[in-house]
């Protein structure tokens, strides 16, 4: 068995740049940054490490992408990696990527994203490549949506929720599968 899946939430380094496929499919691309903060232990002094990510989009997900992410905008990517080799100068070049299935957009909900602009209106939310939800969720009366439950499985889900009432939560969106 193997698992290929990538998980990011951070904030875009640029606007999206979409392109077409020869076949007329859309394709974004952006970059994400992912800061990594903590305290040396032995001065105490905070360090930080940030990290790039390239992501590419296909079909929906890409023209949600480009029209609702901006620079500085803050997204969680779920995806998978991908290692391309190209040819530049007589000398190859490796570039890692995410190739992305999911999109969630995070950040504000007043209107404005991280990068300060208003967004040209619809939906927020989770999106897949084809511009469906995919935020894990199936309709009422789907496979999970009638399931009876144990009373384990019962105490698990009242504890959670339990948590989640406590919590401070800005949206309802924001769920994130981790």
């Amino acid at each position: 068995m193997a698992l290929n899946k990538v998980m990011l939430i951070g904030n875009l380094g640029r606007d999206p740049e979409v392109r077409q496929t020869q076949s007329g499919e859309p394709v974004a691309n952006f970059s994400i940054a992912t800061t990594r903060r903590w305290r040396d232990r032995g001065s105490g002094e905070m360090n930080e490490r940030t990290e790039w990510h390239n992501i590419v989009c296909f079909r929906g997900l890409a023209e949600i992408c480009a029209e609702y992410l901006k620079k500085g905008s803050q997204c969680y990517i779920e995806g998978e990696l991908r290692t391309r080799s190209y040819e530049r100068d007589g000398q190859t070049h490796y570039r890692t990527e995410v190739h992305a299935r999911d999109m969630q957009m995070l950040g504000s909900r007043d209107g404005a994203d991280a990068g300060g602009r208003e967004p040209r209106g619809g939906p927020r939310g989770n999106r897949s490549r084809d511009g469906a939800d995919a935020g894990g969720r199936e309709p009422r009366g789907g496979p999970r949506g009638n399931r009876r439950r144990s009373g384990a499985d019962r105490g698990r889900h009242e504890s959670r929720r339990a948590t989640n009432d406590r919590a401070d939560h800005s949206s309802p969106d924001d769920d994130l599968p981790f």
